[in-house]
Protein backbone atom coordinates (compact mmCIF):
# COMPACT_ATOMS: atom_id res chain seq x y z
CA UNK A 1 0.00 0.00 0.00
CA UNK A 2 1.38 3.13 -0.45
CA UNK A 3 1.80 6.35 1.49
CA UNK A 4 1.65 8.42 -1.51
CA UNK A 5 -1.83 11.07 -0.73
CA UNK A 6 -3.66 11.64 -3.97
CA UNK A 7 -6.65 14.85 -3.80
CA UNK A 8 -9.61 13.81 -4.86
CA UNK A 9 -11.67 16.79 -6.97
CA UNK A 10 -15.32 16.25 -8.35
CA UNK A 11 -17.47 18.60 -10.00
CA UNK A 12 -20.81 17.16 -8.31
CA UNK A 13 -19.63 18.18 -5.16
CA UNK A 14 -19.26 22.05 -4.02
CA UNK A 15 -15.61 23.60 -4.44
CA UNK A 16 -13.55 23.70 -1.53
CA UNK A 17 -13.87 27.14 -0.44
CA UNK A 18 -10.48 27.74 1.60
CA UNK A 19 -6.63 25.85 1.22
CA UNK A 20 -8.17 22.22 1.16
CA UNK A 21 -9.29 19.34 -0.75
CA UNK A 22 -12.74 18.02 -1.05
CA UNK A 23 -10.63 14.71 0.68
CA UNK A 24 -7.50 12.83 0.67
CA UNK A 25 -6.86 9.06 -0.39
CA UNK A 26 -4.13 7.78 1.97
CA UNK A 27 -3.29 4.20 2.46
CA UNK A 28 -6.85 2.87 1.13
CA UNK A 29 -8.62 5.30 3.18
CA UNK A 30 -10.48 8.52 1.94
CA UNK A 31 -10.46 11.31 4.30
CA UNK A 32 -13.58 13.54 2.73
CA UNK A 33 -13.53 17.10 4.06
CA UNK A 34 -16.77 18.69 5.52
CA UNK A 35 -19.67 18.58 3.36
CA UNK A 36 -22.50 21.58 3.56
CA UNK A 37 -25.67 21.42 1.79
CA UNK A 38 -24.67 23.50 -1.05
CA UNK A 39 -25.87 22.80 -4.87
CA UNK A 40 -22.80 21.97 -6.93
CA UNK A 41 -23.90 23.03 -10.15
CA UNK A 42 -25.47 27.04 -8.38
CA UNK A 43 -23.61 27.37 -5.39
CA UNK A 44 -26.88 28.10 -3.56
CA UNK A 45 -27.89 26.68 -0.32
CA UNK A 46 -30.72 24.16 -0.96
CA UNK A 47 -33.37 25.57 1.59
CA UNK A 48 -33.69 26.83 5.50
CA UNK A 49 -35.08 23.20 6.35
CA UNK A 50 -32.67 20.98 8.60
CA UNK A 51 -33.79 17.67 6.42
CA UNK A 52 -33.06 19.28 3.52
CA UNK A 53 -29.98 20.16 4.59
CA UNK A 54 -29.09 17.23 5.49
CA UNK A 55 -30.39 15.60 2.61
CA UNK A 56 -28.02 17.30 0.49
CA UNK A 57 -25.12 17.53 2.45
CA UNK A 58 -24.99 13.38 2.09
CA UNK A 59 -25.22 13.68 -1.38
CA UNK A 60 -22.14 16.13 -2.02
CA UNK A 61 -20.31 13.94 0.36
CA UNK A 62 -21.81 10.56 -1.52
CA UNK A 63 -20.43 12.97 -4.55
CA UNK A 64 -16.75 12.76 -3.16
CA UNK A 65 -16.67 9.34 -1.77
CA UNK A 66 -18.01 7.71 -5.44
CA UNK A 67 -15.28 9.80 -6.80
CA UNK A 68 -12.65 8.08 -4.88
CA UNK A 69 -13.84 5.12 -5.51
CA UNK A 70 -15.90 4.56 -2.39
CA UNK A 71 -19.55 4.88 -1.23
CA UNK A 72 -21.58 5.66 2.10
CA UNK A 73 -21.16 1.76 2.99
CA UNK A 74 -17.51 1.96 3.27
CA UNK A 75 -17.91 4.94 5.60
CA UNK A 76 -16.30 4.03 9.32
CA UNK A 77 -16.39 7.20 11.13
CA UNK A 78 -18.16 10.25 10.18
CA UNK A 79 -18.50 14.04 12.46
CA UNK A 80 -21.86 15.82 12.14
CA UNK A 81 -21.67 19.45 12.84
CA UNK A 82 -24.81 21.17 14.03
CA UNK A 83 -26.05 24.84 14.53
CA UNK A 84 -28.63 24.19 16.86
CA UNK A 85 -28.60 20.94 18.96
CA UNK A 86 -32.89 20.75 18.77
CA UNK A 87 -32.56 19.63 14.94
CA UNK A 88 -30.74 16.77 16.19
CA UNK A 89 -33.66 14.30 15.90
CA UNK A 90 -34.38 15.53 12.30
CA UNK A 91 -30.65 15.58 11.37
CA UNK A 92 -30.44 11.91 12.96
CA UNK A 93 -34.16 10.51 10.74
CA UNK A 94 -32.52 11.53 7.67
CA UNK A 95 -29.01 10.61 8.29
CA UNK A 96 -30.13 7.44 8.85
CA UNK A 97 -32.20 6.66 5.75
CA UNK A 98 -29.40 7.64 3.95
CA UNK A 99 -26.98 5.65 5.47
CA UNK A 100 -29.34 2.83 5.72
CA UNK A 101 -28.25 -0.47 6.93
CA UNK A 102 -24.23 0.96 7.74
CA UNK A 103 -23.78 2.62 11.12
CA UNK A 104 -20.31 3.92 10.87
CA UNK A 105 -18.70 5.80 14.32
CA UNK A 106 -19.86 8.80 14.72
CA UNK A 107 -19.15 12.05 16.62
CA UNK A 108 -22.13 15.00 16.59
CA UNK A 109 -21.28 18.14 17.97
CA UNK A 110 -23.34 21.89 18.09
CA UNK A 111 -21.12 24.55 16.68
CA UNK A 112 -21.86 28.47 17.04
CA UNK A 113 -21.36 28.88 13.16
CA UNK A 114 -20.89 27.08 10.17
CA UNK A 115 -19.59 28.26 6.91
CA UNK A 116 -22.31 29.97 4.91
CA UNK A 117 -24.69 30.36 7.88
CA UNK A 118 -25.70 26.70 6.79
CA UNK A 119 -27.52 23.81 9.72
CA UNK A 120 -25.25 21.24 9.45
CA UNK A 121 -21.86 19.81 7.78
CA UNK A 122 -20.80 16.07 7.55
CA UNK A 123 -16.83 14.79 6.92
CA UNK A 124 -16.28 11.24 6.66
CA UNK A 125 -13.41 8.74 6.65
CA UNK A 126 -13.95 5.89 4.71
CA UNK A 127 -12.36 2.84 3.30
CA UNK A 128 -11.54 2.40 -0.66
CA UNK A 129 -10.90 -0.84 -2.56
CA UNK A 130 -8.78 0.83 -5.46
CA UNK A 131 -8.27 4.84 -5.92
CA UNK A 132 -9.49 5.88 -9.74
CA UNK A 133 -7.33 8.92 -9.22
Amino acid sequence: MSSQLQTVNTTKAPSAIGPYSQAIIANGFVFASGQIPVIPETGNIISEDVKEQTKQAIKNLTNVLEEANSSLSQVVKTTVFIKDMNDFSSINEIYAECFGSSRPARACVEVSRLPKDVKVEIEAIALISNAKI
